[in-house]
């Protein structure tokens, strides 16, 4: 009777694990393996445009061809302006497997929209709206933030550094306070001051905002958050030392010390694969860092000094092997502790809740 207990037992357990095997199969299936997509890519700018849009279709280019799929895209397609929804609706009818919103703003418009379209695996770059088949991606901009901070840290004399950013969100705060952890930790007598020009292209407001920070505030160090490098332009002209976003533009003197850059293509490559694969239900979101060499810094400046080229080096490594740029103990502007000693902030709360600024930021209006 005992062996027959045992028995009924065995059978039991076996049944389970194969019930559980199929249920996990058909949870990883995701969406129905595509042998052939079609992949749409929308974007705020230009496809040649000097920046973020040309670095994008550039990455997104790479993959298309080297996985062998159709790309169409829709280029100069503005924000909160109804061209989204429009581009939105036109990929569909060209039978769009894969739409990929390649802007910030671009999610809140489409949150609705895409659920017209449940058979289209939607991709954006926003944390914050999510839905079935609306997922996110994005690169771990902040810690190549956070090492040319460190270039900062060490390059300026007045301990003033400017930041012109285009608006306040999780991503642009999550990035001004990885720079500014950087820059602290090589300098915690400097202040990163941080200035709003609330449009991601704006090349007026955005000089305007570099002349404001260099005269009023005695900035010697300038970078920024924008789509291109107006402000990396007036600081050559002023003669102060700057650090850029995306790419090191051409003919820069010297003081340009380095440039925090992604590499579009790995995510993209990583994305349109799952798709394939049937894999994309089963991946919360896309966010690759320095383990994937998908973020880094370009060459640094002669002007870097050797010091601060170690200390970038061991904090990369830092990060490599597991430290998380958010850990240990962090206070915010106003002296609130926001992590503790042993702690880290959750990727949760990276992407969504960076509402605040660390110790050693100041918003100048």
């Amino acid at each position: 009777m005992k062996n027959e207990k045992w028995l009924h037992y065995a059978i039991f357990s076996v049944a389970f694990v194969i019930v559980a095997a199929i249920i996990l199969v058909i949870a990883f299936a995701g969406r129905e393996k595509k042998e052939h997509i079609t992949v749409g890519f929308v974007m705020t700018g230009g496809m040649e445009e000097e920046g973020w849009n040309s670095l994008h279709y550039r990455g997104i280019k790479s993959a298309c061809d080297e996985i062998g799929v159709e790309l169409l895209v829709r280029e100069n397609v503005l924000e909160n302006s109804g061209q989204c929804p429009k581009a939105i609706h036109e990929l569909a009818k060209e039978q769009a497997d894969i739409i990929i919103l390649s802007s910030y703003g671009y999610a809140a418009e489409a949150e609705e929209i895409v659920k017209q379209y449940p058979e289209i695996a939607f991709y954006s770059e926003s944390f914050e709206n999510r839905g079935d088949n609306l997922d996110c991606y994005f690169a771990r901009m902040y810690q190549a933030r956070y090492l040319s901070g460190i270039v900062a840290g060490y390059a300026t004399e007045t301990d003033k550094i400017g930041y012109i950013a285009a608006m306040s969100n999780d991503e642009v705060n999550r990035g001004i306070n990885a720079f500014t952890l950087g820059v602290q930790r090589v300098n915690p007598e400097a202040t990163v001051f941080v200035t709003w020009t609330n449009a991601w292209d704006d090349a007026e407001a955005e000089r305007q905002a570099t002349a404001k920070l260099i005269d009023e505030c005695g900035a010697d160090v300038l970078t920024y958050h924008q789509n291109q490098p107006n402000v990396v332009d007036v600081a050559e002209e002023r003669g102060i030392a700057s650090i850029g976003y995306h790419l090191a533009p051409e003919g820069v003197s010297e003081n340009f010390l380095t440039a925090v850059v992604s590499h579009w293509d790995i995510t993209y490559r990583e994305l349109i694969l799952d798709c394939i694969k049937g894999k994309s239900d089963i991946v919360d979101f896309y966010w690759f860092g320095m383990e994937r060499n998908a973020i880094g810094l370009t060459e640094l400046s002669p002007l870097v000094p050797g010091e601060a080229a170690s200390e970038i080096e061991k904090a990369a490594d830092e990060i490599m092997t597991g430290a998380d740029v958010f850990s240990g103990e962090i206070y915010d502007a106003d002296g609130k502790l926001r992590c503790g000693k042993d702690e880290s902030i959750s990727d949760e709360a990276l992407m969504t809740q960076m509402d605040w600024f660390v110790k050693g930021v100041k918003v100048y209006e």
